[in-house]
């Protein structure tokens, strides 16, 4: 794998990352909204991610690339899911939206779910972003030597 393929992968994990934490504050900023334009509650969205393709072709000779141990080019969002969970019933009788019993249905999102979602995108947006700065480094430290 050269910096180049390694920084490509990093950079595609620091973008998907990056749309991950978006979805995350979507969800929070719609913790409470009982009312949407596609009708009902809003529902808790998530990210998918795949593996980018591994590049193909023949093995390099002494590489450790092949077809079951090819090095991973990164990572790439395919979709985002809502969340099928129940939603939450609360009992809120003055409630616009409040049924004939009185109960009304809140988004199946939870601030605390969301938040641990939130620190894990955050490290791993972290740790992408080392990756890229230490193949910089590894870079520019390589140029140096020539010189």
């Amino acid at each position: 794998m050269s910096l180049l393929t390694g920084m490509e992968a990093s950079a595609s994990g620091l973008t998907a990352q990056r749309f991950r934490l978006d979805v995350i504050a979507n969800n929070i900023a719609n913790v409470s909204t009982t009312r949407t334009s596609e009708g009902g509650p809003y529902r808790r969205r998530f990210v998918l991610f795949m593996p980018r393709e591994a590049p193909t072709g023949p093995l390099v000779p002494g590489s450790w690339q092949g077809p079951l141990g090819a090095p991973g080019r990164g990572v790439r969002v395919v979709a985002v899911g809502q969340d099928r969970a129940p939603l939450r019933r609360v009992y809120d009788p003055g409630h616009p939206d409040a049924d004939a019993e009185g109960y009304v249905d809140y988004p199946n999102v939870y601030v605390a779910r969301e938040m641990v979602d939130m620190i894990s995108a955050t490290r791993a947006y972290e740790a992408n972003a080392t990756a890229v700065s230490s193949a910089k480094d590894m870079a520019q430290r390589a140029l140096q030597i020539g010189a």
